[in-house]
């Protein structure tokens, strides 16, 4: 099937699945279980390309207590890899990133989104091409939302001053959170000289 860069319609998508990816261990490197974090714990998704590089960037920050790597923004329930992969289920490759608000402000995560990739190529990621690689920002609540707006508009100046383009990131409330297979789970962890397109356009963002 030839990739699209342009999402599916309801009708096109692929249909829907029964079976649901599920966690099999906790994460590796933090030793964090999302299903069991402190309740004052907050989440939001990002979309930056391949979720392979994303998800490290995100698990180093002080203050992440737990990510995973998985798909939303879309329309087919239950998608696999090869779903996503395929263009027509409308899902964008995401990690979630569930942290502490005590410890840690969210324009940091923003700050971490925005300097780790380009947000001007639309459906694609450097050489990793297809509308699961759309740069996106899938908020939780309507703080995040305003701060991932009035933050988009910040460094949107910053990006125009330095010879680029338009921002093409999609910033929505968070949808379905469907979680990717467990070889992706924490992969640069488990495989230090695999794939990683994370790359920024080396423009300042504070």
């Amino acid at each position: 099937m030839k990739k699209t860069l342009e999402l599916p319609t309801a009708q096109q998508a692929l249909p829907d699945r029964t079976d649901r990816i599920e966690k099999k261990r906790n994460h590796t490197v933090l030793s964090s279980d999302f299903d069991n974090l402190p309740s004052n714990t907050q989440s939001v998704m990002f979309g930056l390309g391949c979720f392979w590089g994303a998800e490290r960037k995100f698990w180093q920050v002080e203050g992440v207590l737990c990510t995973a790597v998985g798909y939303s923004a879309g329309i087919t329930v239950n998608p696999t890899y090869d779903d996503v992969c395929s263009g027509m289920t409308g899902h964008n490759e995401v990690v979630k990133v569930w942290y502490d608000p005590d410890k840690l402000d969210f324009y940091e995560l923003l700050k971490v989104f925005w300097i780790n990739h380009d947000p001007t190529q639309g459906m694609r990621q450097g050489n990793d091409i297809g509308t699961q690689y759309r740069s996106g920002i899938y908020t939780s609540n309507e703080v995040q939302q305003s701060l991932a707006e009035t933050s988009k508009q910040q460094f949107q100046k910053r990006l125009h001053v330095a010879g680029f383009g338009d921002i093409t990131t999609e910033i929505l409330p968070a949808a379905e959170f469907y979680l990717a297979e467990d070889y992706h789970q924490q992969y640069l962890d488990k495989n230090p000289m695999g794939y990683c397109g994370i790359g920024g356009l080396n423009v300042a963002f504070d």
